[in-house]
């Protein structure tokens, strides 16, 4: 009995009847690639995964009602308000580029294991914090914890998922989108009911409550990743462990895989990555790539922050809402409008792609902005349902458009080698303009009023431009099988010189 590998052309013996004989690290990825090797071992990995994006999300959301409480105890100054809410995403920053590169150099597993400490023990500190030096350190620390969780995430989605069709990498990939907007939705509901279950001389408290609530979900992740999670059978192939990717197959799905006896378990090893890694996203065919994810990923921030982190004082002070018609709008354009784009976004991944998407999504959201910039300062029931509808249109945009596909453009079209570098580096420049939004976006918001809705609308502009310049679409791109060519194509032109 014999079987080829789909993309390599490698042809891999079985000694018994569902028996895989693996030969090399293309073996290991062409299973996975083609939807071969499935199982619910491998399934819940997955889910485990999108566990970790719904905490990474809550945390990001969990202080956005609360900020203007959190002024008043601590007698902060807009200066202040800005350094508490950007205190996490330079956290994150920090998080994500020392996170990528430790995700190409020890392995997915490790580092998803270790960073669920961060949200436990962090959470429970910001609940806790007594001065506001306090909840910015925690926060800080939180944000070490998301940035590192990400391009781990990302990996574990991309690697454990086949190359095309229902259940592929562009699908996965883009499911980070409904999981995160399942989370922030949660907040809010998480907010609305403690709203109406704490007394009103406790409700400056909420935020406290809100935010400690996180260390629960994290400590549910937290024990399933130790049951469930398994290292990517396609990087420990990559370092060489043949034995240990088959090891992985069996275990997560259900695939009898075994290294042939004519082949070393242990095949030579690679040079562990350093730091340097991240100029390699810098050289040919990498380079195009890299810029472009990078600026689309600027504008999907720089908008998502503005307007959907920034959702409770748009309501609140622009549109002059009281606190229980914020917190339910809040809730029904995350839940609504953001959750529905999200889901959409994984049905239309693997059918229309990611450019498309993005395309659609930026150009939708540039409306809905300039609408909203015209409208400026509703006034009556029908300016005001107008201007949440379209905040809803932004939302919608962004569940199914950049919001899905921004980490398909920072993964898919990277090798496993480098995969965790390229997603650290977009998330690291990502979290810088993050940073920089939550900074400034409290003290233009107060200072410009519903001016500030033409600052926003530079997002959509910018994402469109980027997405119109070249037209290149990640999502059914095996870019391991172009690393493997380029480097069979080096090798060759060095044996004929």
């Amino acid at each position: 009995m014999s079987s080829t590998s789909p993309s390599s052309g490698s042809t891999t013996l079985a000694t018994a009847p569902g028996t895989v004989l693996i030969r090399s690290a293309a073996d290991i990825s062409d299973l996975v690639n083609s939807g071969t090797a499935r199982g619910q071992h491998a399934k819940m990995i997955v889910i485990i995964a999108l566990g970790g994006i719904f905490l990474d999300a809550y945390d990001l959301s969990s202080l956005a009602y609360g900020l203007p409480d959190i002024t008043e105890q601590f007698g902060l100054s807009s200066a202040m308000a800005g350094t508490v809410t950007a205190s996490i995403s330079v956290g994150s920053l920090v998080g994500a580029l020392v996170g990528g590169w430790l995700v190409d150099r020890i392995g997915r597993y490790r580092v998803f294991m270790a960073n669920m400490l961060f949200f436990v023990v962090t959470a429970l500190v910001c609940a806790l914090a007594q001065d506001v030096w306090t909840l910015i350190a925690a926060r800080f620390v939180m944000g070490v914890g998301v940035g590192m969780d990400i391009p781990v995430a990302i990996a574990f989605l991309a690697e454990f998922s086949r190359l095309r069709g229902k259940g592929s990498k562009g699908s996965r990939t883009a499911a980070w989108s409904p999981a995160w907007y399942t989370a922030t939705s949660g907040c809010y509901l998480v907010i609305m009911l403690l709203y109406f279950v704490l007394p009103d001389a406790q409700l400056g408290w909420l935020w406290r409550f809100t935010v400690g609530f996180g260390a629960i979900p994290a400590l549910l992740v937290l024990l399933l990743r130790r049951r469930y999670m398994n290292e990517s059978p396609t990087w420990a192939a990559d370092q060489g462990d043949l034995e240990g990717a088959a090891r992985i197959l069996r275990q997560s799905y259900g695939v009898d895989a075994r290294v042939a006896d004519d082949v070393p378990a242990q095949a030579p090893r690679p040079p562990r990555p350093g730091l340097a890694a991240y100029a390699r996203l810098f050289t040919p065919p990498y380079r195009t790539r890299t810029i472009q994810s990078v600026t689309v990923g600027l504008a999907e921030t720089f908008g998502y922050n503005a307007v959907a982190f920034g959702l409770p004082i748009i309501i609140a002070t622009l549109m002059t809402q009281g606190p229980l018609t914020t917190i339910a709008s809040s809730f029904a354009l995350n839940l609504l409008f953001a959750l529905t784009g999200g889901l959409l976004g994984i049905r239309w991944a693997s059918t229309r792609g990611a450019w498309p998407m993005m395309t659609l999504g930026f150009a939708i959201q540039f409306v809905a902005i300039t609408v909203l910039g015209l409208i400026a300062a509703p006034s009556g029931t029908a300016a005001v349902t107008a201007g949440i509808l379209m905040l809803g249109a932004f939302m919608f945009a962004q569940g199914f458009g950049p919001g899905a596909h921004i980490m398909s453009y920072a993964s898919l079209g990277f090798p496993t080698s480098m995969r965790g570098v390229s997603i650290g580096f977009n998330q690291a420049v990502l979290r810088l303009g993050s940073t920089l939004t939550l900074f400034f976006f409290p003290i233009l918001s107060s200072g410009l009023g519903t001016d500030v809705y033409w600052v926003i609308l530079a997002a959509p502009v910018l994402g469109l431009i980027a997405l119109l310049a070249k037209r290149w679409e990640p999502v059914g791109f095996d870019a391991d099988a172009e690393e493997r060519s380029s480097s069979a194509r080096l090798a060759a032109g060095q044996c004929q010189n």
